[in-house]
This record gives C-alpha cells, sequence and structure tokens, in this order.
C-alpha cells in the first residue's frame, strides 16, 4: 500500500488529489510543517531535502519530489499520457511548474532560503511575487481553449490547482485570469478535490 506524507496546503496536495481520486486505498500522513515533522530525523532518513510531498511505495521504499511522484501515479493510475511526445511535453509542463512556478512563490514565503540579509526580504519577496503572478499567467494562457493541459485530466491538472490556491493565497488578483479560473471551479466539481480542500482546510 502506498503512504504519502502530505502537508496542508503545499504541493503535495497535488500528490494527495490523484490518490484520493484513485479509489485505491493509500495512508495519508500529515505533516506539520510549522512545528518541523518534515525535519525529525526520522523523516530525513527518507527524504533528506526535509520536504513534501514523499510518497513510500508498495515495497517501503521512498520516493521524493513532484517530478517523479506525479508521473509514477500517473501512470499508475491511467493520468499520464502514453504516446512519446505526448510525455515529453507533460514532462516539461511538471519541470516548469516545479522549477519555476514553485521557486518564485517559495522567494515570497521563504525568503529566508535567498539571503541571511533580514533587510533584503521584502525586495525577495516582492519580485518573488511579481514573478509567481507572471507565472499564473503563464498558466491561465496553457488553458484557453483547453478543459486540461493534456489530451484528457491527467496529474498535471491538480498540480497547477494548487499554484491557484497559492495565488489566492497571496491575494493575487485570480478572477482575472479566466481560463485558469475555469480549471479551478472544475475541479471544484471533482468529489475527490472536495474531500482534500476540507481535509487540509484550504479555501479557494
Amino acid at each position: 500500500m502506498l503512504t504519502l506524507y502530505y502537508g496542508p496546503g503545499a504541493c503535495s496536495m497535488a500528490s494527495h488529489i490523484v490518490l484520493e481520486e484513485s479509489g485505491e486505498k493509500y495512508e495519508p500522513r500529515r505533516m506539520d510543517l510549522a512545528k518541523g515533522e518534515q525535519r525529525t530525523e526520522a523523516y530525513l532518513k527518507m527524504n533528506p531535502q526535509g520536504r513534501v510531498p514523499l510518497l513510500q511505495l508498495d515495497n517501503g521504499e521512498p520516493l521524493a519530489e513532484n517530478t517523479a511522484i506525479l508521473p509514477y501515479l500517473g501512470k499508475r493510475f491511467g493520468l499520464w499520457p502514453k504516446d512519446g511526445t505526448a510525455e515529453a511535453k507533460a514532462l516539461s509542463t511538471i519541470g516548469f511548474f516545479a522549477a519555476s512556478v514553485h521557486p518564485a512563490h517559495a522567494h515570497v514565503g521563504r525568503p529566508e532560503r535567498y539571503t541571511a540579509d533580514q533587510s533584503a526580504f521584502p525586495g525577495i519577496k516582492e519580485q518573488g511575487l511579481k514573478t509567481f503572478h507572471g507565472h499564473l499567467k503563464q498558466i491561465d494562457g496553457m488553458y484557453a481553449g483547453r478543459e486540461w493541459l493534456g489530451d484528457g485530466y491527467s496529474v498535471l491538472d491538480p498540480y497547477a490547482f494548487v499554484f491557484y490556491t497559492w495565488g489566492v493565497r497571496r491575494e493575487l488578483p485570480m478572477g482575472e485570469l479566466k481560463n485558469y479560473t475555469a480549471l479551478k471551479d472544475r475541479m471544484l466539481k471533482r468529489p475527490a478535490v472536495g474531500r482534500v480542500l476540507e481535509d487540509e482546510k484550504i479555501k479557494v
């Protein structure tokens, strides 16, 4: 049985949604990130980065990073493209999300990762928010004229949905992103998404 280590409202929400929708029995392990549960000795043995998500596979082996976990779950549950070119495009999208969108937001919430000079924090946060907002506009464009990022619903869409919730949290004008907001509305109609939002106490 799969075990998911997740933090409420974190990027692990994408994997949480995929697992909740799969219908397969899994064990959710909520981590209190504010209390530092992701930095305990036991957890760091599984994931030295001290972050979520972490997926413990059926054989007990740990798998970290959305760039690995989401394709793994997608293939397991039929939410991943089978065509080689489509798979490459899906990996490109996940790479953009993980390497550009997420780090931009980290500049807002975790400026201490980038400098020890606290006087620089406001500038880092301000620029991070501008960059993050720009990426959200890119995602809005990616949804223009389509329901899902792939040929059908896939693991990419819950991942995109996570960043929408972060935009709401940062009080960005998300309603102006019409295509992205339509994606949010489609996601909210999925019962599993509602269960995950209730569990993680997230309002969109």
